[in-house]
């Protein structure tokens, strides 16, 4: 009888534990009953937005953003040579407590004409200006970068990296104006498929997640005050934190595929 009570008073403590960590998960990540949408029906650009420097929002120009096979490609087929024609594509809607989750590969050869740097080079915009409040020369919106690059077979190259175009972030307690800082991530060398995920916590903390892994931790994401396209969205309070915006993704000279472009929506 003894034995019998052990394990029963056991057993209800391994129950409360379990219990006591699923309400602390929860807490963290939001509630449980909240789901993952896709952001990409797999079969059109349907709910997305093309903004490519040089052209008129909407202006697919050379059919640089499409479908096939059920992923989003970034594709340079029919360009004879790259001119800054810096591409961004638009989700309709704006977000701010919410984990984006999606899986890339960079495939073929940079188009003749791309930057060095930009070799197998793109990114998830997020916290963005919406497309139609960019200038039409503007190569790059008001954003924050979770960089996504790959490996060119030899070399170490960190993706999940963080870059600030017209922006900048606070990391251990300092504001980092640098444009680019790496995260600690593997190189991902070839074309295989990576899965990132960018957890946003309004002007709060974000995380970059590769593969499983978080790679880089910031905190309050804001305008660069001395920057000539963020200070047009200043609001006239002055407050330069970002706590929400549009979420995009980038044609930079490299072929990408996407595939699996999800979000979940937190609780403040």
């Amino acid at each position: 009888m003894k034995l019998l009570v052990k394990k029963s008073v056991q057993s209800a403590i391994f129950i409360f534990s379990l219990m006591f960590l699923f309400a602390l998960t929860s807490c963290r990540s939001g509630s449980p009953k909240e789901e993952w949408t896709s952001l990409f029906n797999g079969k059109d650009l349907s709910g997305w937005k093309i903004k490519i420097s040089g052209h008129e929002i909407g202006d697919n120009y050379k059919n640089t953003f499409r479908v096939e096979d059920g992923k989003l490609v970034v594709s340079y087929d029919e360009y004879e040579k790259f001119d800054n024609e810096f591409g961004h594509i638009f989700y309709e809607k704006p977000f701010s407590n919410y984990v984006v989750r999606l899986e890339y590969r960079f495939i073929g050869d940079q188009v003749p004409g791309g930057p060095g740097w930009a070799f197998r080079n793109n990114g998830i915009m997020f916290h963005s200006q919406s497309p139609e409040s960019m200038r039409l020369d503007q190569d790059f919106p008001v954003s924050i970068e979770a960089q996504l690059l790959g490996g060119n077979g030899t070399d170490e190259r960190s993706t999940g990296n963080v870059c600030t175009p017209g922006t900048n972030i606070v990391m251990d307690d300092e504001l980092i104006t640098q444009h680019c800082t790496n995260s600690i991530s593997e190189t991902y060398h070839g074309d295989q498929w990576v899965t990132v995920e960018v957890i946003v916590h309004g002007s709060g903390d974000v995380y970059h997640v590769v593969n499983g892994d978080t790679v880089l931790v910031y905190e309050q994401s804001q305008y660069d005050e001395n920057d000539a396209d963020a200070q047009k969205l200043i609001p006239a309070s002055g407050d330069l934190l970002l706590s929400e915006g549009y979420i995009a993704l980038q044609a930079e000279s490299h072929p990408t595929e996407f595939r699996k472009i999800e979000v979940k929506i937190l609780e403040e």
